[in-house]
């Protein structure tokens, strides 16, 4: 479990980046930072790994105060995946995955068996485990970095935009084979992004932040969907517009869903017991 307690971070030029944050974030759960840029989301997540050190407050993880335990340690011991994947170049991919299992002591072979059993986590093929980043995709390159996360087995990790530089339809894909791994792994995941809809996708607890990472509503997508905490929730999260404001069509085919721009999102699928299964978006 990893708790901020009265956390706020001042930057040397006066920027107040975070103010007296407080959130539990539970184990073994995915919990999203969401909000535009500039709210704090970023600094929060890099102050859970002391890449940013708190200006006041305590952070602790399972109870230990961060700030009692060594920078580089803490960062070895988490997992971190970054929005460009942040692989080095002159690496190939096997030696990128493998660098901080290596790093704590790991010996090089043992090191590179478990870059090619991440590999196939991750569904990469074995094949390219001596290419280099530029001789990869994108989503490529952002499964290698997600694989690079895991390679020491951390209880958290960190995304920090890890999918925000690379086209919709990679993005899918890396979107549902993460929520694939976190069934398989369940680590204790933190991710930031400024895309709500990824939010809700990939977040057992969703945090909306306002400037100065002040919480605008914690919860479930589904209680802040239901119950928007005030109007700028309603408003960030387009809950009177769009595909989340859903109402009910007649058709010569068939009752459809449609949304307020008067899309069709689906189909209205009653079974035998009457209960009606709606197949669009939440």
């Amino acid at each position: 479990m990893i708790e901020f307690r009265n956390v706020s971070k001042e930057f040397p030029d006066g920027t107040l980046a975070v103010q007296e944050f407080d959130l539990v974030i539970p184990s073994h759960k995915t919990t999203v930072f969401v909000g535009s840029s500039g709210c704090g989301k970023t600094t929060l997540l890099r102050m859970i790994n002391r890449m940013v050190d708190a200006t006041a407050g305590v952070i602790e993880i399972d109870g230990e105060d961060i700030a009692q335990r060594g920078a580089v340690a803490l960062r070895r011991s988490i997992g971190y995946v970054m929005q460009n994947s942040g692989l080095m170049p002159h690496f190939t991919v096997a030696d990128n995955i493998a660098t901080v299992p290596i790093l704590n002591g790991v010996k090089r072979k043992d090191a590179r068996a478990r870059a090619l059993e991440l590999m196939d986590t991750v569904g990469l093929d074995r094949s390219m485990a001596e290419r280099y980043p530029s001789q990869l995709s994108g989503g490529q390159q952002q499964r290698v970095g997600v694989a690079r996360g895991l390679a020491a087995d951390p209880n958290i990790l960190l995304m920090d935009e890890p999918f925000g530089a690379v086209d919709p339809i990679v993005r899918a894909e890396l979107q549902q084979e993460l929520l694939r791994l976190q069934r398989d792994v369940a680590k204790t995941i933190v991710f930031v992004t400024h895309d709500i809809d990824e939010a809700f996708l990939l977040g057992d607890q969703v945090v909306i932040l306002e400037v100065g990472a002040r919480i605008a509503q914690v919860g479930s997508p589904s209680e802040i969907i239901e119950n928007p905490a005030n109007d700028f929730v309603s408003h960030f999260i387009g809950a009177e517009k769009g595909k989340r404001a859903l109402h009910l069509r007649e058709t010569a085919h068939g009752t459809v869903v449609v949304d307020s721009d008067g899309r069709t999102q689906g189909a209205l699928v009653v079974d035998a017991t009457g209960y009606a299964e709606g197949n669009a978006e939440p």
